[in-house]
């Protein structure tokens, strides 16, 4: 089972405050409440935490998303669409459709595996990796 924005923070020395853990809870619980592939963007973000908590202002959700990035708790994402878009940063890769803008989110064994002998050819250990496939269904 995948760790909580919440538990990475704990884990991670990240404080959170309420209105933090407010924006950690919206951001776990996206894929559940708008589909499997919602990376939201910012101004997304703090639509959807406004609405639990009208305190929290836009500044206070850019902060947070910021912090929750820099410690490796969120991944921030261009997809090409000229807005940043964040997730909980766990170990998969995305099919964007440049069509219709969904995001498809797979993870593939051989892939890893491939990814890892070329770090290993050039003589790296691999630490991190980031793939995005853009496509266009076909008909």
């Amino acid at each position: 089972m995948l760790e909580t924005i919440e538990e990475k923070c704990q884990k991670n020395g990240v404080k959170l405050t309420d209105q933090r853990r407010i924006i950690a809870r919206v951001i776990s619980e996206s894929k559940k409440t708008y589909g499997e592939s919602d990376h939201p963007d910012v101004d997304e973000l703090y639509n959807r935490v406004s609405q639990i908590d009208s305190k929290i202002s836009i500044a206070t959700v850019y902060r947070t998303v910021k912090l929750f990035e820099e410690a490796g708790i969120l991944t921030k994402h261009d997809f090409k669409s000229g807005k940043a878009r964040y997730e909980l940063n766990d170990d998969h890769n995305h099919l964007i459709d440049i069509k219709t803008g969904e995001i498809i989110e797979f993870v593939d064994e051989e892939i890893e595996e491939l990814q890892k002998k070329i770090a290993d050819k050039y003589g790296y250990k691999l630490v991190d990796h980031k793939l995005e496939l853009y496509g266009i269904k076909k008909k």
